[in-house]
């Protein structure tokens, strides 16, 4: 017999009372008794209906997730539904010379419908029955980089070719970079081959690939083979099934591949399915490489769908007229102003006008007197084609030998140029340095100037000394003063600021005949806002995934004479995006590319639908984009590897956050180099762009606050013609110009502290600049390539 052994049942566990809050707030216990009625206490729920009832909550819960994320991948491929569905545009791109895009589309094609004919050319349409879809293949030419770009834009998907035996060479990388910052849509990767991969070295290779794919669409998870049968129909699977990704800046907008391309009389009739938002007659189409048009009208394009028997089967196939362009809410092709160069024409009154007006002939005509305060004492001679702040430095004969230094500041006028007055204690200690300097003799030196030829050989010498790559970071506008051309007539356009950050400039003074052409908004952000939702409400327009065909006014005829190798797209642009303005883009460097970029460079800007020519001008980025108190930002001569600069230019209005990209034309035109990427910032045209020169000179002769500089200017005009602006040194001094010295442009200058020998005095000077007009990019040889792989 064995003996019973005592256990203690388990419902006798100590439970411990849970922790209660002594300073719940009313809300707090609210949302705890959520579900319970007032009188209820948590006690008096059982402890498996609290677990049941959370069970069901998680269920219920997992259940409307999947419920709401079916609906939304129906709503998404709605319009690729039934037999009448848009096809899935597929961009197959090849990334190497020694794979064809042609045969990995067959082997794609015939994965579905293995009846189906594949042209020798162009683009054609398979249909999947077993997924109740269709596809629209694309294979594009090797190193066609241009229609490779709009393809991507227009496509659903994108199936990239590599190779097993070949790298991807330069060209292959710039196009991957170059796609990556226009933005990519669903990407489906496959390795193809003349022969099948050896089955041991198989794994690694496709490791391979799928690792360099990864930097570039880092949503990649598998690479396909072409050879595999399983493969190529996973491949398939994938275009039928999936959900096309979404690529932002299409938000909101249409476009058309075009299926059937007809010119006749200047116009263009383009057959396709609408795509993305609503396509409306009033609006313009953008056409790549040819500009903007309008459209005449928009008809129906049903598919002849023939049955097994021949007969000509389902919905009518007459077109129907669907929309036409307003006579009140059409666009006009009007993308700029036309100044009036005598809307601002200044106009005198002649001899004979004014002889009527001082005799008392004709009252109309008489001069009105000036009202008391108006009249300046001392009129000023203003020379042609310089500005009221630029007259103001002007210092006359007469002010030199009545005014003195006391009346030198009183006339100047300080509107635009900020100057700095030196205070009255300031004055009184270098009053008494003088007298120091003169009653001293052991500290008076007696100044001399040189003759020309130790002037030069001085000059040369101090200029030819090597600078410090410290400096050069930390004033990287330095320039020499030229010796052939006075610096007031070198530099005459520039000006003076107190304080770079807060010194007031007037956007408005002074512009350019090209900112008489433009267009300026109010309020953008508004605007915007307005244009999308008017898109929206539009009554009248085609409904996305509707066969239609558009016919386009005054059309040239070389737009229907396209390769069939490469898609003809046509994208629907909003409202005011014909207009032109000063775009401003954020952007940074392609870190691949080592080349010098220069301000006002000849590059190609692709923007949305858009490529232009355009000459950017660069300026720094202000932290946190803000435009700061006066809006005034630093112009920069490169554009630099690490830094985000932003990139002005004119063009026509973006509306969005569109991504950018800028391209160097190279000797091959299919093979630009890729510059920078970025992103849309704004078409603010009161942006001021500065450009820094720095003025240096060099501490002569020095005693504690006092120096003689040289070498900043080289003669006393010029002297006398700056000497309003303050000076600063590279060791943090701030002083100003006291007198000139000598014929040679010495001068002396007064600090707020005691100067170094070894410092460098500075002089800022600021204009402003503008870029260059922009035009279309009319685009490279669109001539058939021969490409033996491809046949």
């Amino acid at each position: 017999m064995t003996a019973t052994v005592h256990r203690h049942r388990p419902t006798l566990k100590q439970q411990n009372k849970p922790f209660k809050s002594k300073h719940a707030t009313k809300s707090s216990l609210k949302e705890a008794a959520k579900g319970r009625s007032s009188g209820q206490s948590p006690k008096a729920a059982p402890t498996s209906n609290a677990a049941a009832q959370s069970r069901l909550n998680r269920r219920n819960n997992s259940k409307q997730a999947q419920v709401k994320k079916r609906q939304a991948l129906i709503s998404a491929t709605r319009i690729f539904s039934g037999v009448d569905g848009a096809p899935r545009i597929v961009a197959v791109v090849p990334l190497t010379e020694d794979v064809s895009s042609r045969a990995v589309a067959s082997a794609i094609s015939r994965s579905l419908d293995e009846a189906i004919e594949v042209p020798s050319e162009g683009p054609w349409k398979v249909r999947a029955e077993r997924f109740k879809t269709s596809l629209q293949l694309i294979p594009l030419p090797f190193k066609r980089l241009y229609a490779t770009l709009d393809a991507c834009k227009a496509a659903d998907y994108v199936v990239f070719v590599l190779s097993s035996d070949v790298e991807v060479d330069v060209w292959g990388d710039t196009l991957l970079r170059t796609l990556q910052a226009q933005g990519l849509p669903e990407v489906v990767t496959i390795v193809s081959a003349e022969s099948p991969m050896d089955p041991k070295e198989k794994s690694g290779i496709l490791k391979s690939l799928l690792s360099f794919m990864q930097y570039f669409v880092p949503s990649q998870t598998r690479v396909f083979d072409v050879h595999s049968t399983s493969d190529v129909l996973n491949t398939a699977r994938a275009l039928c099934e999936g959900k096309p990704g979404d690529v932002k800046w299409r938000e909101g907008r249409t476009w058309i591949l075009g299926e059937k391309v007809e010119w006749q009389d200047g116009s263009l009739a383009v057959t396709g399915v609408v795509r993305g938002a609503a396509l409306s007659a009033d609006r313009l189409v953008h056409l790549p490489n040819f500009g903007d048009y309008q459209i005449s009208q928009i008809t129906s394009a049903p598919l002849h769908r023939v049955s097994r028997s021949g007969n000509v089967d389902g919905m009518d196939v007459e077109s129907v007229v669907l929309a036409e362009p307003s006579t009140s809410d059409a666009d006009s092709l009007v993308s700029s102003n036309d100044p009036d160069d005598m809307a601002n024409e200044q106009t005198w009154p002649t001899e004979e006008e004014m002889n009527d007006a001082q005799n008392g002939e004709d009252p109309s005509h008489a001069i009105p007197d000036a009202q008391d305060g108006t009249t300046p004492k001392r009129v000023r001679k203003k020379p042609k084609g310089m500005s009221e702040y630029q007259a103001a430095w002007i210092v006359d004969e007469s002010d030199e030998e009545d005014g003195g230094d006391e009346e030198e500041h009183e006339g100047e006028d300080q509107g635009e140029v900020e100057m700095q007055d030196v205070d009255e204690e300031e004055m009184v200690e270098l009053k008494e340095e003088d007298n120091d300097l003169e009653t001293d003799g052991r500290r008076s030196v007696a100044f001399q100037d040189l003759d020309m030829e130790e002037e030069d050989r001085q000059l040369q010498s101090w200029r030819n000394r090597k600078r410090e790559e410290e400096d050069d970071l930390a004033f990287p506008d330095e320039i020499d003063t030229p010796l052939d051309v006075p610096a007031h007539t070198r530099f005459q356009r520039y000006r003076g600021l107190r304080s770079f950050r807060t010194s007031p400039w007037d956007p408005y003074e002074n512009l350019p005949r090209d900112y008489a052409r433009i267009f300026q908004f109010e309020d953008y952000k508004r605007t915007e806002r307005a244009v999308k939702k008017r898109a929206e409400q539009n009554a009248v327009a085609v409904e996305p995934g509707t066969r239609v065909t558009v016919y386009l006014k005054d059309v040239p005829q070389e737009a229907s004479q396209h390769d069939l190798n490469t898609p003809f797209v046509i994208f629907g642009l909003m409202q005011h995006e014909h207009k032109k303005t000063v775009l401003n883009f954020t952007v940074q460097r392609n870190t691949e590319y080592d080349g010098s970029i220069r301000s006002k460079d000849a590059l190609i800007l692709c923007v949305g639908p858009r490529r232009l020519r355009v000459n950017p001008v660069y300026s720094q980025h202000t932290r946190g984009g803000g435009k700061g108190v006066n809006n005034v930002h630093k112009f920069e001569r490169y554009l630099r590897h690490g830094v985000t600069n932003v990139a002005t230019t004119y063009g026509p209005v973006v509306f969005g956050k569109q991504p950018c990209v800028l391209l160097k034309e190279t000797e091959d035109p299919q093979a630009p180099a890729l510059v920078a990427m970025g992103s849309f910032l704004n078409p603010d045209t009161t942006r001021v762009i500065a450009k820094r020169v720095i003025l240096t000179g060099h501490p002569f002769k020095v005693h504690k606050k006092t120096a003689t500089v040289r070498y900043m200017f080289f003669n006393h005009n010029d002297v006398n013609y700056f000497k309003p602006i303050q000076l600063y040194t590279k060791y943090g001094r701030t002083g100003h110009i006291r007198e000139s010295l000598g014929t040679h442009g010495y001068f002396k200058a007064h600090f707020d502290g005691p100067i170094n020998q070894m410092d460098t005095i500075c002089m800022s000077l600021y204009k402003r600049v503008y870029p260059k007009w922009s035009e279309t990019w009319t685009g490279a040889s669109t001539a058939p390539v021969s490409d033996a792989m491809e046949e």
